[in-house]
């Protein structure tokens, strides 16, 4: 499990992930798999289902149950068994490029954050030292912003 040694050939790895529900009962969950052409991976796990385990081998295994303990689970399978099995949707690697979701998580962030301070022009006093933005302004940058990203994620280095 270490990688220095391969698997046999024809041969991989299901990785599950458990976490007990509420009620202590282990839930596992079927993340994906390695292989010796895809030695590893890394699967998201903050998506997952409380409570909606699939099927896995390690049932009739006598494994200690902790409540508050999550376990990581490998099952040696044949490549064909792997090819069928389905992940739980939540675990499959974001297509979208890291910079890219940070950058549209960044954006939604500051546009609910400076929405938050939205108020009428009756709501309004006058301060001298205040300038006030329209939340127009703010959603017409926030919506050319993520066109522009869409187009090009790189555009801001040009």
């Amino acid at each position: 499990m270490l990688g220095t040694i391969p698997f046999p050939d024809g041969m991989g790895g299901s990785v599950y992930f458990c976490y007990p529900d509420q009620s202590g009962m282990a839930v596992w969950q079927l993340l994906g798999f390695v292989t010796n052409e895809k030695p590893s991976a890394i699967f998201k796990i903050s998506g997952l289902k409380s409570g909606k385990g699939s099927q896995h081998p390690f049932g009739a295994m006598n494994l200690p149950q902790t409540p508050t303990v999550a376990q990581i689970g490998i099952s040696v399978e044949l490549l064909e068994t792997l090819a069928q099995q389905t992940p739980v949707a939540s675990a499959a690697v974001s297509s979208v490029d890291s910079f890219t979701e940070f950058t549209q998580k960044m954006l939604d962030n500051f546009y609910n954050f400076a929405s938050s301070f939205a108020v009428t022009q009756a709501q309004m006093t006058p301060n001298p030292s205040e300038a006030f933005i329209p939340a127009n302004v703010v959603l017409k940058w926030y919506e050319n912003f993520q066109r522009r990203l869409t187009q090009n994620p790189l555009f801001w280095k040009t």
